[in-house]
């Protein structure tokens, strides 16, 4: 006997359609499954064995074998349990063949229960774009599938259950469409708690307002963790695409929570100096995603920013340019999105007091060496780098005139408003994101800002990527602002915004 359903499987984010063929036949008891799969799939014999004997299905003597298409495709996952069962008892007569149309996706239990499964949100985004009617999937995942519209969700407990529905001796009944609840978009950490500070607050409004990367150099104490934190907060509403695009990356790391499986908040990820490269950028034997993509569309903190070693912060160099990260293997490349902005903080030298009113107890050398762990490439893929002074008594006395989260937001939503406008009908979102070959297009200068940006670019010796980062910057500060044509003031904050290299990095 033949019979044959349909699946999916990942790579990465990229979902694509799978055929599990299944074929019985009598002979020498076995149980064989072809088609590229990796430990976790072959290991699927096990599980639909026990899970068939458990639910009270005949585990006759036959020669069973099973055939994942295209073969030719490296298969991973816990995925494809269910519709090997399905295929295999569908083969065996055991139940009524599926629906053209249908997909089935789920890790099996011993007992026969589905358990929760990764990856669920873009593989049946894949399964309504190829035109399949119903997906079956266990019932925990079923808020998180429903977010797809356009195709029925059911939600299975365990196999006996989808028997009696494929059989007709049981009604199930679709998904109703997950609507997330809205939510404060504020939490209780609020900039008003930040004393004195105020051009850092300048400056991260900028930087949220165009989500353009951010380094603040200071001594301890200064503030700078504490400003970090609050980012997160005033960054722009989430567009739904933006949240589906986030989603799907938890998703695939496994990491919704089933009773609330839609991102609604933009991600705030600090990272523990101690992270390796694979942690932060992604990989693994089955490429999973980084902190740098697990923060897609939101922030990314690393906090004492020397202390990382120096091969790690250097794989940062392509994912900040580019925006994603392929990661490439004997099997294949896989990428994932990395729509991030990162926020770093440090303090100038090992004892934090170094350029500060308070004496230094580091030598040129330890300084040199602290510093050095952050190469210039790095730097440059940093649009705003501002220092942090120690606040004093008097500011952290003051009780007003002090900016708040939800004037900061006000500010960043209107600028962000403007964006929309300019970029519509592209797939540019922020400011940093315009491409060298728009940036004439969409960040015109008066004469005046044209004079002066010549005259620093060739004052500083700026590199084409430092050029293009200060019109960016440049573009966003007008924005604020409300003007349409960049002037000279908006030039000139973009470059004070760029010159603590020359201070700390001397060559």
């Amino acid at each position: 006997m033949f019979a044959k359903v349909d699946t999916f499987g990942l790579t990465g984010l990229n979902a694509f359609s799978v055929t599990v063929e299944s074929s019985t036949e009598k002979g020498t008891p076995d149980f064989r499954i072809t088609g590229l799969g990796d430990a976790s799939i072959q290991e699927s014999r096990q599980r639909v064995i026990a899970a068939m004997e458990n639910s009270d299905f005949s585990t006759a003597k036959l020669r069973v074998v099973v055939n994942l298409y295209p073969a030719d495709i490296k298969k991973s996952g816990s995925s494809y349990d269910l519709p090997i069962l399905i295929s295999v008892l569908t083969a065996l007569g055991d139940i009524c063949p599926p629906k053209e149309g249908d997909v089935f996706i789920g890790e099996l239990s011993l007992s026969g229960d589905l358990s929760g499964t990764a990856g669920v949100l873009p593989m049946v985004a894949a399964a309504k774009e190829k035109g399949f009617k119903r997906v079956f999937l266990p019932y925990i995942n079923v808020k998180e599938a429903s977010l797809v519209r356009g195709i029925e969700i059911y939600g299975i407990h365990n196999i006996r259950e989808l028997s009696s529905f494929l059989s007709g001796s049981t009604v199930l009944i679709p998904a109703e469409p997950y609507v997330p609840k809205t939510e404060d978009y504020f939490d209780s950490a609020d900039f008003s708690d930040v004393k004195g500070q105020e051009n850092i607050k300048s400056a991260v409004q900028t930087a949220a307002a165009g989500f353009h990367n951010i380094l603040m150099i200071g001594p301890p104490g200064s503030g700078k963790s504490m400003i970090a934190k609050r980012i997160a907060g005033v960054l722009p509403t989430m567009t739904f695409e933006e949240s589906i695009e986030t989603t799907s990356v938890y998703s695939v790391a496994g990491l919704l929570d089933s009773r609330s499986p839609f991102i609604t908040r933009r991600p705030f990820r600090p990272v523990s100096h101690t992270a390796s490269g694979v942690g932060i950028v992604g990989g693994g034997k089955i490429p999973s995603p980084g902190e740098i993509s697990l923060a897609n569309n939101g922030v990314m903190f690393l906090d004492e920013l020397p202390e990382f070693r120096r091969d790690v912060l250097e794989t940062l160099r392509q994912p900040l340019e580019d925006r994603k990260v392929v990661i490439t293997r004997a099997s294949g490349k896989t990428s994932y999105p990395c729509k991030t902005m990162l926020v770093a903080a440090m303090n100038p030298c090992p004892c934090g007091n170094y350029g500060s009113s308070n004496p230094c107890a580091c030598s040129e050398g330890a300084i040199a060496k602290y510093l050095g762990k952050i190469s210039r490439p790095v730097l440059d893929r940093i649009d705003i780098q501002i220092e942090v002074s120690a606040v004093n008594y008097n500011q952290l006395r003051e009780k007003a005139g002090t900016l708040c989260s939800a004037e900061i937001r006000e500010n960043i939503e209107k600028a962000r408003e403007i964006q929309k406008d300019r970029f519509k009908g592209t797939d540019i979102l922020f400011n940093s994101e315009i491409p060298p070959s728009r940036l004439t297009e969409f960040c015109p200068l008066n004469e005046q800002a044209e004079s002066f940006l010549r005259s620093v670019f060739d004052t500083l010796g700026l590199s084409a990527r430092a050029y293009d980062r200060i019109m960016k910057v440049a573009r966003t500060a007008a924005d604020i602002d409300g003007s349409e044509i960049i002037e000279k003031k908006h030039i000139s904050r973009a470059v004070m915004y760029r010159t603590l290299d020359r201070k700390y990095w001397k060559s």
